[in-house]
């Protein structure tokens, strides 16, 4: 893997120690991802029972129901994405922000978005009543939230992706680039069936309450009718992870892959297949024995979810490790250079360093080429074997370079921004490199 040259860290001292700081990020976030999933989920079977509901009368009074939660969901969603959000600002300050700066608008317009959704939310909670007559609208209504909620997060998979891949992001363009990366859809789909396998056993519980009063809310199904429909929602969204999680860890680039955190994900699966057969004995169940397992199958599955947002953890780890050790010595040098500015005041300030075709090439060409291998662009033998006799035809390239060839993104040019001296000593740099 290609290390990545991103200066030096902020030298400023950690507020807890790192081992505490990534428990807290695995622990805050996973308390923070339970309500994105039911404020997600409970958005979109809102949407789905209210769409029954328009000739329905039950469907539309269930959709209330989940529209009741939606709003309380979403808000301990916001408040618990603040611990995460901090604590991997702080662990990973360089790497995400240089993520968000590459996404750009779209990461800005979150905020905005968030915004819009929620006051949409209200007014689609309150208004039931008053467009009890004209469902068509009401239904309408949620349509706009449930887009910006299914955009989201996919803003958010994009940014986390991007930043555990340095060596991309000399290539990224831009939020679409960002969102064409391996791993992105495999990851959104496998968050989208989590969300609806999550609220479909918290809105089998919610009905299944002693203290709801079921019967006074409903009068064409019963009980057992919603409950089995829920488990049946959870089962198939489960049997689809089993689907979606090979497809996660096939698509992950190699540079984060490691023992620690293939064991630990092939565990959490492994756990997984206990209380999707517990499921499937719930769906298969009468009405007199449904629930009998549903504290396991939820203790299972909060087992699973803390095995792979461990795993997730560990995966990041593995593929920020060279580039943060990189950095560390990068900012080591730094502290360096500053003791000794502090203990000779009186040395010479405007030392001349000279500028050489290896340190040009150090910070202008080896985030994309390598000497014989392919990065982003082709190695540096081929460069030898094109150009070998003829020199300005390289130092042209360089200032202004085309699209030769498939597989290959278009080169950034350099006119202006290398003088033709350096470009000389770049060009001889890499003719003569052994």
């Amino acid at each position: 893997m290609q290390t990545v040259n991103i200066g030096k860290d902020i030298p400023l001292p950690q507020p807890l120690p790192e081992w505490l700081l990534v428990v807290l990020l695995v622990v805050s976030f996973l308390a923070h991802i339970l309500f994105i999933n039911l404020m997600v989920g409970g958005t979109l079977l809102c949407l789905f029972f209210e769409f029954l509901g328009i000739k329905n009368d039950d469907y539309f009074k269930l959709s209330k129901e989940i529209a009741d939660t939606i709003t309380v969901n979403k808000s301990l969603a916001i408040v618990m994405g603040v611990a995460p959000l901090l604590i991997i600002n702080t662990l990973y300050t360089k790497f995400f922000y240089s993520a968000n700066a590459l996404t750009g608008l779209v990461w800005i317009m979150v905020i905005p978005l968030v915004t819009i959704a929620l006051l949409v939310l209200y007014l689609h909670k309150y208004t039931y009543e008053k467009l009890e007559n004209n469902r068509p609208l009401h239904v309408a209504i949620l349509t706009l939230p449930m887009a910006i909620f299914l955009f989201i997060p996919l803003v958010f998979l994009t940014n986390i992706n991007l930043m555990l891949f340095p060596d991309k992001w000399s290539v990224v363009g831009g939020f679409v680039d960002a969102l064409l990366l391996p791993n992105v859809f495999p990851r959104y789909f496998h968050f989208f069936n989590a969300s609806l396998t999550v609220t479909a056993l918290f809105l089998f519980y919610w009905v299944s309450r002693k203290t709801y009063p079921f019967e006074e809310n409903f009068k064409k199904y019963s009980r057992f009718d919603f409950q089995k429909r829920f488990y049946s929602i959870a089962f198939a969204c489960s049997i689809a992870q089993f689907l979606f999680g090979p497809v996660i860890l096939f698509t992950l680039p190699n540079q984060g892959l490691g023992m620690d955190m293939i064991l630990t994900i092939l565990t959490g699966a492994g756990i997984a297949i206990i209380p999707t057969w517990y499921l499937w004995k719930e769906v298969t169940a009468k009405s007199e024995e449904i629930g009998k397992y549903f504290t396991r199958i939820a203790v299972l599955l909060s087992l699973t979810v803390v095995f792979m947002g461990t795993g997730r953890h560990l995966y990041r780890a593995n593929a920020l490790a060279p580039h943060r050790a990189a950095m560390a010595k990068n900012t080591e040098a730094y502290l360096a250079q500053v003791a000794e500015a502090k203990n000779n005041p009186n040395a010479q300030k405007d030392e001349v360093v000279e500028v050489t075709g290896a340190s040009i090439w150090d910070t202008k060409c080896s985030v994309c080429h390598a000497k014989d291998k392919k990065l982003v662009g082709p190695p540096v033998t081929e460069m030898q074997q094109i150009y070998a006799s003829d020199k300005s035809a390289l130092i042209k390239w360089i200032k202004a370079p085309g699209k030769k060839r498939e597989g290959y993104p278009k080169m950034p040019g350099f006119e202006g921004q290398i003088s033709d001296a350096d470009l000389e000593k770049l060009a001889d740099f890499i003719l003569e490199m052994k």
